[in-house]
């Protein structure tokens, strides 16, 4: 079973910067790329960013230059800094991994249960 646990979330004024992490657990056998969507009230969820196992990155035209997508292989946890958050930018963000397991070796999406993120103006 895989696991994502996503985390710091939370309320930050606009203009100011949190970063998300996302822990992946389980048994993993490999995690090709990694992403983050977010989801506000009425909207459709949205790809953020996303990261491929080398790191090639890509981001929603909204977010260039203000976020930035990273991971650590080795500690299996995804990472996105936010920087100059608007309002606009308020959801729930969620985490979302493609994984193979040893039960399940083809590639499978798996996803976080999500941390909020609020934005003040």
């Amino acid at each position: 079973q895989v696991q994502l646990v996503e985390s710091g979330g939370g309320l930050v004024q606009s203009g100011g910067s949190l970063r998300l992490s996302c822990a992946i657990s389980g048994s993993i056998l490999r995690i090709n790329a990694m992403g983050w969507y977010r989801q506000a009230p009425g909207l459709q969820r949205e790809l953020v960013a996303n990261i491929s196992r080398a790191g090639s990155t890509h981001y929603v035209d909204s977010v260039k230059g203000r976020f930035f997508i990273s991971r650590d292989n080795a500690k299996r946890t995804a990472y996105l800094q936010m920087n100059f958050l608007k309002p606009e930018d308020a959801a729930v963000y969620y985490c979302n991994a493609e994984a193979s397991t040893y039960n399940h070796r083809d590639p499978s999406p798996y996803w976080g249960q999500g941390t909020q993120v609020t934005v003040s103006s």
